[in-house]
């Protein structure tokens, strides 16, 4: 790896422990489905998570809280007036809100509410898989391409691959610039960008999309470290952290011989077992 790529590595421990000494209050307004495993992961690193959905209360959790998460997996009308009243709020209190776009590009509803969401806030991180985060561009006219969204999996044609790293690594920086945020991919590589600095960031576990919720713990986490540092080493730190528990979770999985639903429990206890001197060493980034 280059210095710059050592560097940005070497800052490992220090946001691990400003995110287990600060212990950021992290509001998700997340989906029904995973809702409980986004607050288990948040507490595995050493985080604080609240799960509230209710318009009426939302300025007064902001008030409080160190970071918002919006994830709009399972869309209704009330909690998407949370999700409006909670942004705006966090947007004026300068609290970072991370966005995670599930099934962008399926229906309207979740294209107008992603674009509202974006055009009226201060979005910190949009954290997605490379179809979302494609569909982001689309929507804002940095790209004219039209992959059909796959539910809230990746379109085949999308899966981020070394032939076509550079490329997607191009898209996501001019998507980040333009939307002045920050942008984690997630994938079999996963990219990250803030439209100055893009680094490619391999590892994970192929695992890891079979269990429901995987992407929506990595967004709330990504939250969590956002809230305790910046939203470009938050989300770095976010996800070397989730993949090097996808690995290690595998290997257990594999040296027992057993199945998804294991994996998703070593997960969390890899998240909450998370050693920084061994994301440093182990890690591997690639600056695009």
């Amino acid at each position: 790896m280059t210095n710059s790529e050592n560097e940005l590595l070497e800052k490992i421990p220090e946001l691990m422990k400003n995110v287990k000494e600060k212990s950021p209050l992290t509001h998700c307004i997340t989906n029904i489905v995973t809702v409980n495993d986004c607050a288990n992961a948040v507490l595995a690193i050493g985080a604080s998570p609240i799960m509230a959905n209710e318009p009426e209360e939302m300025e007064e959790i902001i008030n409080i809280a160190s970071a918002l998460v919006i994830n709009i997996g399972t869309l209704h009308q009330s909690q998407i007036k949370a999700m409006k009243v909670s942004s705006a709020h966090a947007t004026k209190t300068n609290t970072p809100i991370t966005l995670d776009p599930v099934g962008v590009g399926v229906s309207e509803i979740r294209n107008n509410t992603t674009i509202e969401l974006i055009e009226n806030n201060d979005i910190a991180v949009i954290r997605g898989n490379i179809t979302e985060i494609k569909t982001i561009a689309k929507l804002f006219n940095v790209i004219d391409e039209n992959n059909t969204a796959k539910g809230v999996d990746v379109c085949d044609d999308d899966v981020i691959t070394t032939q076509n790293l550079k490329a997607n690594g191009e898209i996501i920086a001019q998507t980040a610039e333009k939307l002045n945020t920050v942008i984690l991919a997630s994938g079999p590589i996963d990219i990250l960008s803030d439209g100055k600095t893009t680094i490619a960031i391999h590892g994970g576990d192929e695992m890891m999309p079979l269990i429901t919720g995987s992407g929506c713990m990595l967004s709330s986490i990504v939250g969590s470290c956002v809230g305790a540092t910046s939203p470009f080493e938050g989300a770095l730190l976010a996800i070397l952290m989730m993949n090097k528990a996808g690995e290690k979770a595998r290997a257990k999985v594999d040296e027992n011989d057993l199945g998804t639903a294991s994996f998703r429990t070593f997960l969390i206890d890899e998240l909450y077992k998370t050693d920084a001197e061994e994301l440093v060493s182990d890690s591997k980034i690639e600056i695009l």
